[in-house]
């Protein structure tokens, strides 16, 4: 099943759900999902490479810690991505995510802003794997 992303109504900020049959498929989809909540992705060209790198001893603070990198190239260098490549590895007992991210300058006479995203929250977020559909899934709720 190829990855996807799916949005779910939420009281105050943005829920969605993302799956994917390997963890780099399942990252790919949560940052596509962060970036489409912020723009419309048909109209983000992959004209600049961006490198993230992301450490941490647990999957699901990796995936925090690299959607909160996606938020701020978005507040601070006005950044917005449409592809990812995304590997992820474990040395030891830490993993490490290297992603080359491709996008443009936020345009916002081009881009069709949405929504501000403020941060990645904690409040429901899971990243778990299902051994009986051999697929990741991830829930995440954005602050807006």
């Amino acid at each position: 099943m190829p990855g996807m992303y799916k949005f779910f109504d939420h009281t105050a900020d943005v829920l969605f759900v993302a799956k994917g049959d390997t963890l780099a498929e399942v990252f790919t989809q949560c940052g596509l999902a962060t970036e489409e909540t912020m723009v419309d992705l048909e109209g983000v060209e992959p004209v600049e490479q961006t490198k993230i790198l992301c450490e941490e001893m647990k999957l699901d603070r990796l995936l925090f810690d690299f959607l909160d990198e996606l938020i701020f190239f978005k507040d601070y260098k006005q950044l917005i991505f449409c592809k990812f490549d995304i590997s992820i590895e474990q040395r030891g007992n830490k993993h490490y995510l290297s992603c080359i991210a491709w996008g443009e300058k936020l345009n916002l006479a081009r881009h069709d802003p949405k929504v501000d995203v403020k941060a990645v929250t904690m409040h429901e977020f899971k990243l778990e794997y299902s051994e009986e559909k051999k697929q990741w899934k991830a829930q995440v709720i954005l602050d807006i």
